[in-house]
Parts: C-alpha cells; sequence; structure tokens
C-alpha cells in the first residue's frame, strides 16, 4: 500500500539530551529517517557492522567525526559512512540541525558503541 509519509505519520522516537527523530522509511532492508538535533546535542560515538548509512544535512551545519576525521557539512551536503567505521553525529552551532540518515540494510540492533 502506497501512502505519502512525513514527520507528522512517522514513528516518532528521542535520543540525547533533547533530538528526536521520525521514521519515514523503516524496512529491513533500507531505513529513512528525519532527524532534528537542538544546539549542542550530539549522538554516542559507534559503528554499524552492517549497515551503510549516508547523512545528509536539510537545515543548519552539522558535524559528523567519522574513522578520526572531522567533516563540516552545510545544507545540500551530505557524507557516506561505510560498515565498522566509528562516527558520531553533532551539532556544535547555535541553531537546530535538521537531516535525513539513509541505511541499507536498516541499522536497528547494528549498532556498537565505542
Amino acid at each position: 500500500m502506497l501512502r505519502v509519509v512525513d514527520i507528522t505519520s512517522g514513528e516518532r522516537y528521542q535520543w540525547g539530551l533533547a533530538s528526536e527523530g521520525w521514521h519515514l522509511l523503516n524496512r529491513p532492508e533500507l531505513s529513512v529517517i528525519q532527524e532534528r538535533v537542538p544546539p549542542g546535542d550530539r549522538e554516542r560515538r559507534h559503528f554499524h557492522s552492517k549497515a551503510r548509512q549516508f547523512f545528509y544535512v536539510l537545515q543548519g551545519q552539522a558535524v559528523l567525526e567519522v574513522g578520526g576525521s572531522r567533516f563540516d557539512l552545510d545544507v545540500g551536503q551530505g557524507l557516506e559512512i561505510p560498515p565498522g567505521v566509528p562516527h558520531q553525529f553533532m551539532n556544535e552551532s547555535q541553531s537546530v540541525v535538521t537531516f535525513l540518515v539513509v541505511s541499507c540494510p536498516h541499522s536497528h540492533g547494528d549498532r556498537t558503541n565505542v
């Protein structure tokens, strides 16, 4: 069944100090999530054994630390994270960051904190 999805219809969850996400597509083979990260919040450094992820910034300025390297991402920029590579998403700016994270296969249950 086809249906239009957005953050009002996607399953919502919270993480970090005050960040939130919405499952726009949640299938074992593919996941698309929109997340909102307020200033100063960050996720815990981790890696995924199987999932390949792509982060794409919709609003604000984000920082991704990937395998020891820092990447500053602006609106309209994205970065691919291969499986097995430790990474951490951060909002070091004074504004909200909104982004998409696409995972193939989905990353739930495939996370190891480091």
